[in-house]
């Protein structure tokens, strides 16, 4: 038998007045997967998630869940559940009566009840604070407790509306780790929408890059982070250097792409023809640095091996993070601090050799703008600055 929680999108759209929150957007979400909507705010993945849910109705298309159209079902008939991220508990109920709360409706003998709740509360690891009331737990139980609430009902896919966001750093990394670990174990289809990059890259199967009501990209988390489709999806997962360039040469399969004033060779893509205006990007942990001798002219032949000045270093733990300043360009690099300390040459003004390798670089079309600071970017309005994701 199938594995059910086959969740499939088709030309959905959906417009409040003016303004479009989600525009011919189709998705096709596998059974037991953990999918996430990645997006700024007003991207529309939550608009998405509400008409997943049935709290909105869609303009046009359709959702089809096990080749059932739920578009025209109401939200208490569809097979699935939604997590918010207020928790909404009745601050009245402990958490075993918040948990066994959707069952009244379902006409299930005491026995059954007590056993589904019991498990559900197990499941989350907060079978011990059962009798508890919501204020007597802290934001990470309530979290659970709002999790068992949802998974007692078996739902076929459940829908997390940005669970972790009023929660801490430290707890949302644990959380985020516990959260994978449960939707393996019990294998339901998890519909996950979150603003955080590093949740989105932590978690899912695949996601989805959402801006404007558009799908910008879906894939693995691998494959979108080193294998961004544009440069708004380049500057919004994680941090990017992202320079603009023109083709000079494509032979073989390398391209010579000019960027300012340094020539650098990158994949010959079928974007990389001769004359063509591209877009490079570089993530900042495939740049190496080297202390450069005041009188090194570097190895010949060294394929993008460049001398630059360090214009800025800023200390983040478990790595340093260099501004470079280069002919015409400025490239950001991440330096790990393997021994505990910032290295000594690693300080400004120092010159050092930053080197790129042609397969690092990933050349895409000059089309499209990153992302602004309203939607999560730290990127000035120059093109040839990195782009670092909030």
């Amino acid at each position: 038998m199938a594995q059910a929680g086959h969740l499939v999108l088709r030309s959905l759209a959906k417009r409040f007045g003016e303004a479009v929150a989600v525009d011919d957007l189709d998705l096709d979400i596998a059974p037991g997967e953990f999918f996430s909507l990645l997006g700024a705010s007003g991207c529309g993945k939550t608009t998405t998630l509400r008409m997943v849910a049935g709290f909105e109705r869609p303009d046009t298309g359709s959702i089809v869940l096990d080749d059932r159209d739920l578009t025209d079902v109401s939200p208490h008939r569809r097979p699935v559940n939604t997590v918010f991220q207020s928790y909404a508990l009745f601050p009245f109920l402990d958490a075993r009566d918040n948990v066994s709360f959707g069952l009244k409706y379902h006409h299930l003998s005491r026995q059954e009840e007590r056993h589904r709740v019991a498990r559900a509360l197990e499941l989350v690891e907060m079978g011990s604070f059962a009798t508890r009331k919501p204020h007597q737990l802290s934001g990470g139980q309530q979290q659970r407790v709002a999790l068992a609430r949802a998974l007692v009902l078996e739902p076929t896919v459940l829908l997390l509306d940005e669970p972790m966001g009023a929660l801490d750093a430290k707890l949302r990394k644990q959380l985020q780790v516990e959260l994978r670990s449960l939707q393996r174990s019990v294998g339901t289809t998890f519909v996950y929408v979150t603003h955080d990059q590093e949740e989105a890259l932590t978690m899912s199967d695949r996601l989805a890059v959402l801006r404007d009501g558009h799908l910008m990209q879906v894939g693995s988390p691998s494959e979108v982070y080193s294998q961004p489709a544009n440069a708004y999806v380049a500057g919004f997962l994680g941090t990017a250097n992202l320079l603009e360039a023109v083709v000079t040469d494509v032979a073989g399969d390398l391209a010579t792409c000019r960027a300012g004033d340094v020539d650098l060779l990158a994949p010959a893509t079928d974007d990389a023809r001769r004359g063509a205006a591209v877009s490079l990007v570089v993530r900042p942990e495939r740049i190496t640095l080297e202390p450069c001798a005041p009188d090194a002219t570097g190895p010949a032949g060294a394929a993008n091996r460049l001398r630059g000045r360090i214009a800025r270093t800023t200390f983040r733990g478990a790595q340093t993070q260099v501004t470079i300043g280069l002919a015409g360009l400025s490239l950001v690099a991440d330096v790990a601090n393997v021994h505990g300390e910032v290295p000594d040459w690693l300080h400004e003004g120092r010159e050092v050799w930053g080197c790129v390798p042609p397969q690092a670089i990933r050349v895409l079309p000059r089309t499209g703008q990153p992302p602004t600071s309203a939607e999560g970017s730290a990127a000035a309005a120059s093109p040839r600055l990195p782009l670092e994701a909030e």
